[in-house]
């Protein structure tokens, strides 16, 4: 099986009405992480210092050495940044969520105090601040487990939400399969949470961002003055507020850092910001535990059977009639790059289509001639499959008059007697009336003009049999 895991379809063309609490228009969830102390330091048992998200510009790891002004960078976000954004958000009475690296949470017990007193969610930002890209799989689950330990040991519980960041393939597996977590965020890939289904588990999925971020001070092309970061973030916002107002409410992600953030000139910037959405109405400000809770409630996982799970036998038997009597067509799918995108009717469709439109114009033909004729001698003798009856049904074509049914008798061996196929039209779109205005206006048209017709209509059918069975 050829099988592509992304998920490049997500919530669809119609994703859902977030319904925020209270109607609100958009829910902005502010992150505060804490890295200070977990960070790459010979001093954490690491090879290297730090280089990473910090005012010192081209800055490289240094092995086996500790990098003084590194780590006072760090240290200014643990002593005066933290208190800054601290005394910020207290005085708003804005709730946070704080990414919390596990080592830092225990190197920095007042503020640990002070998040569990502000009544802040900690979730938890990986055991330590280093990369997990090359990381061994047993050993970052090893590390998984043990930032859960030392997390209830500094906190007193356990962390129900978790972000990586510098995070390896494995991650978003490793702690899903823990079955703890209400939400994990090691993606950047929506406006909305998202349910993902992990073996038996179902993981609520709430996407963070990479560029509603103040890395981007200390990342290029990024914001050189806090008004940039203001502008940035009032433009998301605005663009996200006026949405919510349209009926498609989001969810808008900052990201912050003690020891950027936390300085005077760039907190200016979140300041404005924060002074910009508080004067709006229906505006929801909750911690991810919050935004969890209420997915979890309002928009619950639903399981179903998906295509690109099958093996190759429910896959046939499953889809083989959507082309009528033809279930080779469903045989050639399943052997092509099957994945999300095709657990829906549209992506389902454009698999099996593709094997329909690439195959000879003998076996095409052959789809064709397994169609029945409208109203003909098989739904007399109640012979259709039980896709054709339910579709000549939705135009009545199983209760004409008997001089109806005389013409379409008539029409149909015209029309097989000149073009060599049955007449073929995708009745769920059409009534009686222009069913018959087709068959008239079609039956004199050349033969391959009537086969390239024929083979779109059936196309058409399989289409709409398959909204039938999936989302």
């Amino acid at each position: 099986m050829q099988r592509y895991p992304r998920d490049f379809r997500g919530h669809g063309p119609d994703a859902p009405d977030a319904r925020w609490p209270g109607g609100a228009k958009i829910a902005v969830s502010l992150v505060l992480n804490y890295e200070e102390g977990g960070e790459n330091n010979i001093l954490h048992g690491d090879g290297q210092s730090e280089a990473f998200l910090s005012d010192i510009a081209g800055a490289a790891p240094w092995p086996g050495q500790r990098h003084w002004n590194m780590e006072s960078i760090y240290d200014y976000g643990a002593r005066a940044g933290f208190w800054r954004l601290h005394r910020l958000f207290t005085g708003r009475g804005l709730p946070v969520t704080v990414y919390g690296v596990t080592s830092a949470l225990a190197r920095n017990p007042e503020q640990v105090a002070a998040m569990q007193a502000a009544g802040w969610e900690i979730a938890s930002h990986g055991l330590k601040w280093v990369e997990h890209r090359d990381m061994p799989e047993a050993e970052e689950a090893a590390q998984i487990a043990e930032s859960f330990r030392l997390h209830e040991e500094v906190t007193g519980e356990a962390p129900r939400g978790w972000y990586t960041g510098r995070c390896s393939m494995n991650t978003v597996r490793l702690t899903a399969e823990t079955g703890r977590l209400d939400w994990i965020s090691d993606t950047y890939d929506d406006d909305l949470p998202y349910w993902r289904e992990v073996g038996d588990r179902d993981q609520l999925v709430i996407p963070y961002t990479l560029e509603a971020n103040d890395m981007r001070f200390a990342t290029a092309p990024g914001y050189s003055t806090g008004e940039e970061f203001f502008q940035y973030l009032k433009d998301s916002f605005d663009t996200l507020y006026a949405e919510g107002q349209q009926g498609r409410a989001k969810m808008f992600s900052i990201g912050l850092h003690n020891r950027l953030i936390g300085r005077p000139g760039k907190i200016a910037g979140l300041i404005r910001f924060l002074d910009h959405a508080q004067s709006h109405k229906d505006v929801w400000f909750p911690r991810r535990i919050d935004i969890a809770r209420h997915w979890a409630k309002t928009h619950p996982h639903k399981r179903f059977e998906r295509p690109s799970q099958m093996a190759r036998e429910r896959f046939v038997e499953r889809f083989g009639s959507i082309f009528e009597h033809s279930p080779w067509i469903a045989d050639r799918a399943f052997d092509l790059e099957l994945g999300p995108a095709h657990d829906s009717a549209v992506g389902l469709h454009n698999a099996l289509a593709r094997m329909f439109r690439s195959a000879s114009d003998a076996e095409r033909l052959g789809v064709l001639l397994a169609h029945p004729d409208l109203a003909g001698k098989l739904a007399a003798a109640k012979r259709l499959t039980p896709e054709s009856t339910a579709e000549q049904s939705s135009a009545a074509l199983d209760s004409l008059t008997d001089d109806e049914r005389a013409t379409f008798q008539r029409l149909n061996a015209e029309y097989v007697a000149k073009h060599g196929f049955p007449f073929i039209i995708a009745v769920r779109d059409n009534t009686k009336d222009t069913i018959l205005t087709a068959f008239h206006a079609r039956i004199g048209n050349d033969t391959a003009t009537e086969f390239s017709t024929a083979c779109k209509q059936v196309e058409r059918i399989a289409a709409l049999r398959l909204k039938d069975l999936l989302p």
